[in-house]
């Protein structure tokens, strides 16, 4: 069953006057770093649940730390959950003695989406900050895009204009940025962590591949919602679809004549980089080659020479003797 509402004794998260609501959220390391290790101490077949602190200032919400929490929810219904707010309260009172600046904003879940509860859970949190947020942390080692999701919730409104009393989650713009003391910080950590056996040329390719990914996973995923609208399985939302054509119209025209010049003549150029690359190589290797074979001969000749020891014959001999030459006397 769902946890109920903090009791009216808990001064120390009453609420605060409602500031505006944040149009962007930004994450900072620690919290990603608190965040794996409470997801990695406990079971990892369950997601686990927790309290963001942080400020908000003109608008930009900072997140700057977080601690968990106990929670339990039924995998079998989503609707039966459990979180200790008792808990809760207590570490926030004890974080506040620390750092009075931090405000609880909202709650993170490591998801990685969505689930039908987390609406009931983010009521929980109205107790504690008016406009709270919900970051939903991809913890997959495979991810390559950003790990985080923010998301508000805010009072549905059908096509004809009629308020309906339910709430829904709506994105917020989100990035992972660091003050000065955290950049230092995550420096020292990945110094431990690069291989320096692994070239410049080598981690640029693989951040190429990486942001291929990416940009696919997106794509098969507005080719999926397309498809849901397509079939009716989802209402058509007006502003995904703005967003959608205006992406579409920054796409480059490929049919314009001077675009096709243009690319065409750019790859040229980088090909006969290549191709004289190759011939340089080319010629370098036969250059070393008759160097070596006009060597071996001057050898010949000093050894063939009257004035030669046999001693110098015979270190030559085995020096050009074949490295597979033992093998075969010994097969024989």
């Amino acid at each position: 069953m769902s946890t109920p509402a903090p009791s009216d004794g808990a001064t120390a998260v009453a609420p605060r006057a409602a500031p505006a609501s944040a149009s962007e959220v930004v994450v900072h390391p620690l919290v990603l770093l608190s965040v794996v290790d409470h997801f990695r101490r406990c079971d990892e077949n369950k997601r686990v649940v927790g309290v963001l602190l942080g400020e908000q200032r003109k608008g930009r919400l900072d997140v700057t730390s977080s601690f968990a929490v106990p929670f339990e929810e039924d995998d079998g219904d989503n609707g039966i959950w459990f979180l200790d707010h008792s808990y809760l309260e207590n570490m926030y009172r004890m974080s506040k003695k620390i750092s009075a600046k931090e405000k609880i904003v909202g709650w993170y879940s490591t998801g990685p989406k969505l689930r039908e509860s987390d609406i009931d859970i983010h009521e929980l949190f109205y107790a504690y900050t008016p406009e709270p947020v919900l970051v939903i942390v991809d913890v997959r080692a495979e991810n390559a895009n950003i790990p985080t999701s923010a998301f508000a919730a805010q009072i549905e409104v059908k096509e004809d204009g009629t308020e309906k009393q339910q709430k829904t989650f709506v994105h917020v713009p989100n990035s992972i940025e660091a003050f000065e003391a955290e950049e230092i910080g995550v420096e020292h950590l990945l110094r431990d962590v690069k291989d320096n056996t692994v070239s410049t040329l080598s981690t640029k390719v693989s951040e190429k591949v990486q942001s291929l990914r990416g940009l696919k996973a997106r794509l098969e995923e507005i080719k999926s919602y397309m498809d849901k609208v397509v079939d009716g399985s989802l209402p058509m939302n007006h502003e995904i679809m703005g967003h959608l054509q205006d992406a579409f119209n920054l796409l480059p025209n490929l049919n314009l004549e001077d675009y096709v010049k243009g690319f065409n003549v750019s790859t040229n150029d980088a090909m006969l980089v290549v191709y004289l690359s190759s011939l340089i190589r080319s010629v370098i290797a036969l250059h070393d080659l008759i160097n070596n074979k006009a060597t071996n001969k001057e050898r010949e000749r000093a050894l063939d020479a009257p004035g030669a020891s046999d001693a110098e014959k015979d270190t030559d001999k085995e020096n050009e003797k074949p490295k597979d030459s033992g093998k075969a006397d010994a097969a024989k």
